[in-house]
Formats: C-alpha cells, sequence, structure tokens
C-alpha cells in the first residue's frame, strides 16, 4: 500500500510559524512521526510539501499512489484546481488541517477540497495525519 502526503503552501515553516494556531511540531518531525507510524501499519509513505498550486497539481496527477492524504492549507478555500486534480485520479483522498477550520476565519470555513475527499479531519494538530494514516489503512483494507 502507498500513501502520498501532501503538506500545501507554508507548511514548511511549522515550528515557528503562528505555533498558537498549528503547534511547536516542525514539518520534519511531522513527517518524522509519519513515516514510523507508515512502518508500523505496512504502509509506503511519501511526505512531500510544495508551495505552488501547480506543483501540487503535478504531483497529485503523476504519482504512483494507492491513497492521498493532503494539507492543500490556504488553497482548501481557493483552489478548485486543486479539488479537480483529485477528483480525476479518482483514488481515495483524506483532507487533513492541523487546525479546526471552522472554529476559524469566516473564510477558511469553505473547503473545496471536502467535496471530493473521503473524509476531512482537523484540529487534532499534528495528530491529524495520523489519524487520516489510520483511517487509509482501514479503508484500503477493506
Amino acid at each position: 500500500m502507498k500513501v502520498l502526503v501532501i503538506h500545501g503552501p507554508n507548511l514548511n515553516l511549522l515550528g515557528i510559524r503562528e505555533t498558537g494556531i498549528y503547534g511547536t511540531k516542525t514539518l520534519e518531525e511531522i513527517n518524522n512521526e509519519i513515516s514510523i507510524l507508515g512502518t508500523e501499519l505496512g504502509i509506503s509513505v511519501r511526505t512531500i510539501q510544495l508551495n505552488s498550486e501547480g506543483d501540487i497539481l503535478d504531483v497529485i496527477q503523476k504519482s504512483d499512489y494507492d491513497a492521498l492524504i493532503i494539507n492543500p492549507a490556504a488553497y482548501t478555500h481557493t483552489s478548485i484546481a486543486i479539488r479537480d486534480a483529485i477528483a480525476a485520479v479518482n483514488k481515495p483522498a483524506i483532507e487533513v488541517h492541523l487546525s479546526n477550520i471552522h472554529k476559524r476565519e469566516e473564510y477558511r470555513k469553505k473547503s473545496y477540497i471536502a467535496e471530493v475527499a473521503v473524509g476531512q479531519i482537523s484540529g487534532f494538530g499534528h495528530e491529524s495525519y495520523l489519524l487520516a494514516l489510520r483511517a487509509v489503512k482501514n479503508l484500503i483494507s477493506k
């Protein structure tokens, strides 16, 4: 089982960016935890962080994976292109957010990705990724 984890724009700044909202763990630390859990669950995990919408589209369209975990970050609320790419590849996708986007600013409450995702996990900090990885394992194992 191969899972692609995409971290969207500005997530490379985790650990220093608005720690009251996004926590103090760095992206490297989060990726390490994802990798460890992936190994425990027997999942091959590839993690990638991209700031550019076009780069995200390319990875969604061209990568070899069975399921996608994506934190589109700000593109959640603006990118119909990412939404359409996820729909086009027809693979299960789980949308992830560190913060609870539904408790934040009004403009953050609309997700274009939710319409094509199997589910959305938000508000659990870095644990959101780990919950998503467990959910993917259950989805694919059925």
